[in-house]
């Protein structure tokens, strides 16, 4: 069932499988919101402080808050969904897909699988873009180091983005999410990393003295910045901040891995807490400080806007971590996407041995398993990735896109339609009014986001030509 081949008991004892037939699973609440943490705390941590710049002290961190306190409730519908229709003793739904089958029906089924994994391509595309910029940056800040602030230290995004594609083929080749747990764990290390360098920079800047002005209502409208530039900005930076606090892309990948008892919403319910809680006091910290360190100059990423640039030694690492977990963070987020695709082929042809053989390979006493269409589909995937990031280089609008893009969809109205579905709440009765108008609210921010996105794209793709941006 699924595509994917369960265990016979037979080759396990009952003591060994889950009440799928399938090999036990080990994960629990620390494994799932290491998860989390991977997904969630990404480069756009450092692209809060711009977003703060741009909606000021009093809106920012509203937003930021109210985005995260809508995130853990609907997170948590989202687990007590991972079970049909009982969500403890009930069917699983391997996919976001499935639980929206169960509850919701085919037609939404088809409509989240496109957003789901649409924006999960979207995502590797980014996180390629990120990766690339770090690398620039580190290769920046040495040649203004020893040159001088005001040197011509400009260079091609395009070496670096071929070079992480490269190291994504490989590691594409991990067969399945289960096998992601100690790269995680790495990126998750990582990512507190360039946090807190960002964070402890941006602090030292503003002790000794060195801050800039900042505002309650943000950048301010005048002959550098029209009103219209400021709408605009303002739509851009509520995108950035709905892409922080999502990973509904991957959240049932995540519960796939957790070990039946405690039930596994009950786990999950706790790792979002967890998570989320870490990702906002994360997010508030790294924003709040970045912007009182650079005022209405906020660069778009405080690492590699140059908002610093001693000691370099710092600033250097601080971009290692970044591409330490974007490696990291790419494989958490392609192998749901890897795995749906390859589910689907194995349905359909599930005799081919093109599809499902698996050749045994070892080198040295590393032993490991080779299958030709994983290695052939997942390979063209990450060439058409890296190449899509060569053409489109923009790391805020991009990340904006695809936070508005999935935000609403995947965060907020799937949950509350199978939440609504699963307690059969009546219609027009005060609870299903209450979660529509938040689906709504929701919408709306989605919306206007894209709109902003879009434009910002728009914008700047005129200004460079395709394949030969330089940072």
């Amino acid at each position: 069932m699924e595509g994917e081949k369960i265990v016979s008991i037979k080759e396990y004892s009952n003591e060994e499988v889950d009440d799928d037939g399938r090999i036990k699973r080990t994960g629990n609440v620390l494994t799932a919101t290491t998860h989390v943490i991977t997904v969630v705390v990404g480069a756009g941590v450092l692209a809060l402080a711009w977003a703060i710049a741009q909606l000021g002290w009093i809106a920012g961190i509203t937003i930021m808050i109210t985005f995260s306190s809508i995130s853990i409730y609907t997170y948590n519908l989202i687990a007590d969904c991972y079970r049909y229709p009982d969500p403890v003793n009930g069917k699983r739904n391997y996919t976001y897909m499935q639980a929206v089958h169960a509850y919701l029906g085919g037609t939404m089924h088809v409509f989240c699988g496109l957003i789901q994994y649409g924006k999960l391509a979207g995502l590797t595309v980014g996180y390629t873009i990120t990766s690339s910029t770090s690398m620039v940056a580190i290769k920046k800040v040495i040649c203004f180091h020893k040159n001088g602030h005001g040197a011509y230290c400009k260079f091609s995004n395009n070496p670096y983005i071929i070079g992480f594609g490269i190291v994504q083929i490989f590691l594409s080749q991990i067969p399945n999410f289960h096998k992601l747990t100690l790269i995680s764990i790495i990126a998750a290390i990582s990512s507190f990393g360039y946090a807190l360098i960002g964070s402890g920079l941006s602090l030292v800047a503003v002790i000794s003295g060195k801050g800039e002005p900042t505002s309650w209502s943000g950048v301010k409208v005048g002959p550098g910045l029209s009103r219209e530039e400021k709408v605009w900005k303002i739509l851009t930076a509520l995108g950035n901040i709905a892409l922080a606090c999502t990973y509904s892309t991957v959240v049932y990948d995540i519960m796939d891995t957790l070990k039946s008892y405690p039930p596994e919403s009950k786990q999950m319910k706790k790792a979002n807490v967890l998570g989320i809680i870490t990702m906002t006091t994360l997010f508030l910290l790294c924003a709040s400080l970045g912007y009182a360190a650079f005022g209405d100059h906020t660069p778009g990423n405080i690492l590699t806007g140059f908002g610093f640039y001693e000691p370099f030694w710092l600033v250097s690492l601080g971009n290692v971590c970044i591409i330490i977990h974007m490696v990291g963070a790419y494989q958490v987020l392609a192998q749901p996407l890897f795995r749906i695709v390859e589910m689907g082929a194995n349905m359909k042809w599930p005799r081919s041995s093109f599809i499902n053989k698996e050749y045994a390979n070892k080198i040295c006493s590393f032993s490991f398993n080779i299958n030709m269409f994983r290695l052939i589909w997942r390979t063209i995937f990450v060439i058409m990735a890296t190449v899509m990031a060569m053409a489109m280089p923009f790391f805020n609008e991009f990340l904006s896109l695809l936070g508005a893009f999935g935000f609403w969809p995947l965060v907020i109205f799937f949950p509350i339609q199978m939440h609504i579905s699963q307690k059969q709440i009546n219609r027009f009765s005060l609870k299903w009014c209450v979660l529509q108008l938040l689906s709504f609210v929701c919408f709306m921010i989605s919306a206007c986001a894209g709109i902003g996105a879009i434009h910002g794209i728009c914008k700047n793709i005129t200004k460079y030509k395709l394949f030969m941006y330089k940072q």
